[in-house]
C-alpha cells in the first residue's frame, strides 16, 4: 500500500508529461500553419497570373468580335448587292423558276395518288427534291431537271391512255405478299386475279381491296384479264378511286338483311310463307279454272271440277221442284266456296301484319339509338348507325313483303270470285230450265 507521499509524487509526474505534450502539439501546429501560409501565398500569385491571362484573352476576343461584326456587316452589303445583281440577271427566269416550283409540287401530289406510280416508282421523290431546291434562293434548276419535269408530265399523260400488264408484288387480303401479273387501265384502275387493287401511298405497295365491289364489277375484271385485244366492258373509276371506295362500302343484300336483326328475319320467314301459299293458290286456281272452262264446253258433268259437281245436283234430283233444286244448288256452291278461297285469308293477314312487324323493328331500332345516345352522346355517328340501320331495314323488309302479298291476294281473290260467279251463273241457268219445264208441264 502506497503512502500519501508517493501518491502526490506520481500525480506531479503525470502533469509534467501532459504539459510537455501540449507544448509539442503547439510547436507542430505552428509549423503546419506556416507551411499553409507559404502555400497560400504561392497560390495567390498563381491566381493573379491566371487572372491577368484571362483578362488579356478577353480583350483579344473583344477585338476579334468587333472585327467579325464589321466583316459581317460588309458581307451583308455584298450579299445584298450580289442578290440584286442575280435578280437583275435572272429577269423573267425568276418567274419561270417560281412556276416550275409550283408545277413540281402539284405534279408530285398527282403522282403520289396515281396508280401509274405502282409501275413507275420514284417519280414523286425527284419532284419533291426539285421543289425544295427551287424554294432555296441560292439554287437554280438545270436544263436537265426542267426537261425531266416536262418528260414526267408527258409520260403521265401517255401512260394514262394505255392498258399495261406488268409484274409487281401484291399484298393480299390475308397479309401475304405475292408477285403477280397486274393490269393497269390507264391511271384509273389496277386489277389482278379478278380483283381490284389499290396503290398505298404510305408504304408504296400494291394491295388487294379488303372488300371488293359488287360481283358485276368483278365480272368485268375477269373479262379484261381474259381478253386478247378485243373490246370488253370494264368498270373503271374516273375519279381515281373515290367512287370505287364508295361502291366498296355499299352493303350487299345479305348484309342489309342482317342489319334488320331478329325482326327482319321473322318478316322474311312470314313473307316466304305467304309467297308459298300464294303460289300454291295461283297454281290451284289456274288448274281449276281450266277444268271449269272445259266443263262449260262439255255437256257431261265431271266430278273433277266444281262446276261439274254443281251440275250433277240436277241429275241427282230430277223430280225436285224449283225451290228445292235452288236450295240444293246453293248448298253445293257453298260447299265449293271454302275450297276456292282456301288460305286467301292467311295471305291477306300476312300482307297486313308484315308492315306492322316492320314498324316494330323501326321502334326497336330507335329505342337502341336513344340508348346509345344516353350512354355515349352524339359525338360519334357510327355508334348510332346500328340502331338506325335496324329501324330502316325492317321497315323496308315489311313493305317488300306487304306489297307483293297484297297484290297476290287481290289477284287470287278475283280469280276465286270469278269461278264462284260462273258456278252461280250456271246454277241460275239450271233453275231457270227446271222452272220452264215445270211451267210447260202445268200448261199441258
Amino acid at each position: 500500500m502506497q503512502t500519501p507521499a508517493f501518491a502526490q509524487e506520481d500525480k506531479a509526474l503525470d502533469l509534467d508529461q501532459l504539459l510537455k505534450q501540449l507544448e509539442q502539439g503547439q510547436i507542430q501546429q505552428s509549423k503546419q500553419n506556416k507551411e499553409r501560409e507559404k502555400e497560400f501565398v504561392a497560390k495567390a500569385g498563381e491566381q493573379d497570373r491566371m487572372l491577368k491571362e484571362a483578362m488579356s484573352r478577353r480583350d483579344q476576343e473583344l477585338k476579334n468580335s468587333e472585327k467579325l461584326e464589321t466583316q459581317f456587316e460588309e458581307n451583308e452589303f455584298k450579299l445584298a448587292d450580289l442578290n440584286e445583281a442575280m435578280n437583275r440577271r435572272l429577269g423573267s427566269l425568276k418567274e419561270l423558276f417560281g412556276v416550275l416550283q409550283q408545277v413540281a409540287g402539284d405534279t408530285k401530289g398527282k403522282f403520289q395518288n396515281s396508280v401509274i406510280s405502282a409501275q413507275i416508282p420514284g417519280r414523286a421523290e425527284f419532284l419533291d427534291e426539285l421543289a425544295q431546291k427551287m424554294g432555296s434562293s441560292s439554287k437554280l434548276a438545270s436544263i436537265n431537271e426542267i426537261e425531266r419535269v416536262w418528260f414526267e408530265m408527258q409520260r403521265e399523260m401517255t401512260e394514262s391512255g394505255k392498258i399495261t400488264r406488268f409484274k409487281t408484288d401484291v399484298v393480299e387480303a390475308n397479309g401475304n405478299k405475292v408477285n403477280k401479273e397486274a393490269i393497269r387501265v390507264g391511271s384509273f384502275a389496277l386489277v389482278a386475279d379478278g380483283k381490284y387493287l389499290e396503290y398505298l401511298l404510305d408504304s408504296q405497295n400494291v394491295a388487294e381491296l379488303v372488300r371488293q365491289p359488287a360481283q358485276r364489277y368483278l365480272d368485268t375484271v375477269n373479262a379484261l384479264e381474259n381478253s386478247h385485244g378485243e373490246l370488253v366492258e370494264f368498270g373503271l373509276d374516273p375519279t381515281g378511286g373515290s367512287i370505287l371506295r364508295l361502291k366498296v362500302q355499299e352493303p350487299s343484300y345479305q348484309e342489309r338483311v342482317e342489319q334488320g336483326g331478329t325482326v327482319g328475319y321473322i318478316i322474311l320467314v312470314v313473307g316466304a310463307i305467304g309467297l308459298l301459299l300464294a303460289l300454291e293458290r295461283l297454281v290451284s286456281l289456274t288448274l281449276i279454272r281450266n277444268k271449269v272452262n272445259r266443263q262449260l264446253k262439255n255437256e257431261t258433268a265431271s266430278n273433277d271440277n266444281p262446276l261439274g259437281r254443281v251440275i250433277k245436283v240436277k241429275s241427282e234430283f230430277p223430280h225436285a221442284d224449283t225451290e228445292t233444286l235452288e236450295l240444293k244448288l246453293t248448298e253445293a256452291i257453298l260447299g265449293e266456296v271454302p275450297k276456292l278461297g282456301r288460305n286467301l285469308t292467311v295471305i291477306k293477314i300476312i300482307s297486313v301484319v308484315a308492315p306492322l312487324m316492320g314498324l316494330l323493328g323501326t321502334v326497336t331500332g330507335m329505342i337502341r339509338v336513344f340508348q346509345d345516345i344516353t350512354l355515349y352522346g352524339t359525338g360519334d355517328p357510327k355508334i348510332m348507325a346500328g340502331g338506325i340501320s335496324t329501324a330502316l331495314v325492317t321497315t323496308v323488309l315489311g313493305l317488300v313483303v306487304a306489297i307483293p302479298t297484297t297484290l297476290l291476294y287481290a289477284m287470287l281473290n278475283t280469280r276465286s270470285k270469278n269461278i264462284v260467279f260462273i258456278l252461280q251463273e250456271q246454277a241460275s241457268g239450271i233453275i231457270a230450265e227446271r222452272a220452264e219445264k215445270a211451267e210447260q208441264a202445268t200448261q199441258a
